[in-house]
């Protein structure tokens, strides 16, 4: 199999279509289990899937473990966080009762993101950035890539921007 997978990696076809043809029934189960799981689409699931899988193809190194893992492994993860995207994309309905701002704005919305404003405003700017791509929806391992650090490093900075807002959310209920 490691002959196929280094075919692959130089781009024959033939090569490729053999590492795809080895490993679809794993690939496939998993993003059904994980698709019952979650509540998800089985076909997103596992185009993310096998997206994960193409991406980690062209770095690996088939003398290190066992490549057949390493590719599983890369596309659980991507699946993961395919599926971490879609559950922070989704929301809770609002309420119809709601009183609304004249341009269709929840009336709680100008003064929540006054305050989200003033507390971004004291933040470093690398919090800020931080901050920015995880209300994009973004997952820490995401952050991480678009910072040059690892997700372990952006989990740092998250405990230092939940203890600031912890200290700010105290000195705005003193007012």
């Amino acid at each position: 199999m490691n002959d196929r997978i280094e075919g692959a990696r130089a781009g024959d076809p033939a090569a490729l279509a053999a590492v795809v043809d080895r490993l679809r029934p794993r690939v496939e189960r998993m993003a059904v289990y994980y698709a019952r799981r979650c509540g998800e689409d089985a076909d997103d699931l596992l185009q993310e899937a096998w997206l994960g899988l193409l991406e980690a193809l062209p770095g690996l190194d088939v003398r290190i473990g066992s490549p057949e893992q390493y590719l599983i492994q890369r596309a659980r993860w991507r699946l993961l966080d395919a599926v971490k995207r879609a559950r922070l994309r989704r929301c809770a309905p609002l309420d119809a009762a709601a009183e609304e701002l004249p341009d269709g704005r929840p009336a709680g919305e100008a003064s929540a993101g006054a305050a989200v404003g003033e507390f971004r405003g004291r933040l470093k700017r690398l919090h800020q950035e931080i901050v920015d791509a995880l209300l994009e929806g973004l997952t820490w391992r995401e952050v991480g890539g678009l910072l040059g650090c690892t997700s372990a490093n952006v989990a740092y900075h998250v405990r230092q921007i939940r203890r600031q807002y912890e200290s700010w959310e105290k000195e705005s209920a003193s007012w």
